[in-house]
């Protein structure tokens, strides 16, 4: 049975979910969700497909989870990718999984909303400029982490990479420039030679171009 994802392809949480499911082999295929249409604010949507109102949520079967990290966790189960070699470096991962959920992409997700997504007269400047010092900090402890190593955690790609790359390939401005943080560009460009990688817009359904 083909597992759906539903998602759009301006948003990175989906995006971390979309790629461990392309990475990983297991079949798939996503739902578009409108969610500039307001489709994830409608009472259809919060009853009949998540009730937090988000993206991404991922439908195989019986079995429907939402929240990007959980889903990635499925999809190790499921393909035995990405979730590490043992206990102590799956712990590993799910601590760079919650930094990132935490500091790094929830950071990023609202900074590049309310810098590209908003009408210019409504960006609050004071806002945007005390997240982009937030995510300022993020980015240098993701790139002091990489200075010695290929991956986040252990020899490979794991869940770790996959959540944090999240919103980091998007080509909106929202204060990250990869020529800035060495290590952070090194590891993207790894990763994004790994066989089967696709640019967000191209993995999933919907861009700001459609609604040029």
């Amino acid at each position: 049975m083909t597992i759906k994802l539903y998602c759009f392809g301006e948003s990175g949480n989906a995006y971390k979910a979309a790629l461990a499911l392309e990475l990983s082999g297991l079949d798939w295929e996503p739902v578009k969700v409108d969610f500039f249409g307001g489709e994830t604010r409608s009472g259809d949507y919060r009853a009949q497909i998540n009730a937090m109102g988000e993206v991404p949520v991922m439908v195989d079967g019986n079995t429907r989870l939402t929240q990007s990290g959980v889903i990635q966790d499925y999809v190790s189960e499921k393909s035995g990718k990405f979730g590490g070699r043992d206990a102590a470096e799956r712990r590993e991962i799910l601590r760079w999984v919650f930094w990132d959920n935490h500091k790094l992409s929830s950071q990023a997700g609202m900074t590049r909303f309310l810098m590209n997504f908003l009408p210019e007269d409504k960006r609050p400047q004071e806002v945007i400029g005390f997240m982009q010092g937030r995510l300022k900090s993020a980015y240098q402890v993701l790139d002091q982490h990489l200075e010695d190593r290929d991956w986040i955690v252990g020899s490979g790609l794991t869940n770790a990479d996959l959540s944090c790359c999240g919103y980091l390939y998007y080509p909106e401005h929202f204060g990250f420039d990869r020529k800035d943080w060495t290590n952070i560009d090194a590891w993207l460009t790894r990763l994004s030679e790994t066989p089967g990688w696709k640019h967000p817009y191209d993995l999933m359904p919907g861009s700001p171009a459609d609604r040029a």
